[in-house]
């Protein structure tokens, strides 16, 4: 029976390596995964390219400034000589004759009264939101990718307890059996430490799936398409949080993303309001056109040249332009109450992050002194068990409390730092 638990031991520490595979897995840290993800992760390209998109937007409303020029190439066959008038929907028509022209039409905005301005204004700030957005995204990728390299971490960390829990209660199961063999020890004896050494298994096994878990997570995360089983570099463990909670609802009100882009399309509405009032005013442009006329008929000169100035007069447009400064500015009100309701969220997401920040470091400065008490107690049944003056039930006991505790401090330090990457990126300080 010894035998046989011994080839179980190894065969499952064998698969485990297997698992694991025979080379040396690539390195990784923190920071490396923060740039593979930003460099690889499709949601940033979204984002990126509609940031980019707007920016064409923005071009196009400040192409309104700038003047037009079009090509036109005409000619023209009548039906007889006395031609002079058609129908084409116009009060007056210019003369028709046979003829070949060729030349340019050049129109340029003197002024529409802001209106063009304003446009060109709002769609600034869009573009900006659209960028805003886009870094909201980043820091939503990059938050994912910390809790992913984190649980990572603290799978890795699980399963090194969990490993050396099954060494070691192996080894405890074998000298067990030998004294039992010699009548030292009882046969309960041994059947407690089978037992403890299958439940060390178990432990193993669910913390290796709880690995290749988290390392599938921080695999999509980075926009692979394979799983990747990386050997995770520590971080350094940061200080504990400040107790001022109003320095951190001060520095998100001021650079959360969302919040920025919220406000740009709150401005943006305002601006596109104005645009609209602005429509209800005149505009005007000057207007000139130049050519020459190679075929025409003896009465018409070879080239032809006019310039003008046209200005614009909206009269009536059945409440077009009252109409859509009216739902502009309604836009502007419904981002406004928008903006004040996330600026609540976002004061509330702060305390609640900053709490359990706070929660986190001393539930991580308990353990590790819960972990110093279980590894004295440990060592005291140890030796009480050796020298035969306690039962194995209070050394089974011992060491389940000091794998209890050894499991809880890898829990809670990577809980921290979890929690104080939740702390930046709801202080819009996760980059």
């Amino acid at each position: 029976m010894k035998t046989l638990f011994k080839t179980a031991a190894i065969v499952l520490l064998g698969l485990v390596a297997v698992r694991c595979g025979g080379a040396e897995p690539l390195q990784l840290t923190l920071q490396q995964a923060h740039e593979t993800a930003l460099r690889n992760h499709p949601l940033i390209s979204v984002a990126d390219l509609k940031a980019l998109a707007s920016q064409q937007v923005y071009k196009e409303a400040r192409s309104g400034f700038f003047p037009t020029i079009s090509a036109n190439a005409v000619a023209v066959g009548v039906g007889g000589s006395n031609t002079r008038l058609t129908a084409i929907g116009a009060l007056n028509n210019p003369s028709v004759f046979d003829r070949q022209a060729e030349g340019l039409l050049v129109s340029q905005l003197i002024t529409d009264f802001g209106h063009t301005a304003n446009l060109v204004g709002s769609a600034k700030l869009q573009a900006e939101a659209a960028v805003n957005n886009a870094q909201a995204t980043r820091e939503q990728i990059l938050l994912a990718v910390d809790g992913a390299f984190y649980s990572a971490q603290q799978a890795q960390a699980l399963v090194r307890v969990a490993r050396q829990t099954v060494v070691a209660r192996q080894t405890f199961l074998d000298q067990v059996a030998a004294l039992a063999t010699n009548k030292l020890r009882s046969e309960l004896d041994v059947s407690f430490a089978r037992v403890n050494f299958a439940d060390a298994r178990l432990l193993l096994s669910k913390a290796q799936n709880d690995l290749d878990a988290a390392s599938a997570q921080l695999s999509n995360l980075l926009g692979l398409r394979t799983v990747v089983n990386y050997k995770l570099l520590e971080e350094p463990l940061p200080a504990e949080v400040s107790t001022n909670v109003y320095d951190f609802i001060q520095r998100a009100l001021r650079f959360r993303p969302d919040l920025l882009s919220l406000r740009n399309q709150q401005d943006a509405s305002l601006r596109l309001a104005r645009a609209e009032r602005d429509a209800r005013l005149p505009s005007v442009s000057a207007v000139g056109s130049a050519g020459v006329s190679p075929i025409h008929d003896s009465a018409l000169p070879d080239n032809y040249a006019a310039g003008g100035v046209v200005v614009n007069v909206p009269i009536f447009a059945g409440g077009l332009y009252v109409a859509r400064q009216k739902e502009a500015e309604l836009q502007a009100q419904a981002a406004g109450e928008g903006l004040r309701d996330l600026e609540d969220n976002v004061i509330r997401d702060v305390r609640i992050s900053w709490l359990n920040a706070q929660n986190a470091f001393d539930r991580y400065r308990i353990t590790g002194q819960l972990l110093d008490n279980a590894r004295q107690s440990y060592d005291l049944a140890q030796a009480r068990y050796k020298q035969g003056i306690s039962s194995i039930v209070e050394f089974n006991q011992a060491e389940l409390n000091l794998i209890s505790a050894e499991i809880t401090l890898a829990s809670t330090q990577y809980e921290y730092l979890i929690q104080r990457s939740a702390l930046n990126f709801q202080t819009g300080s996760l980059r």
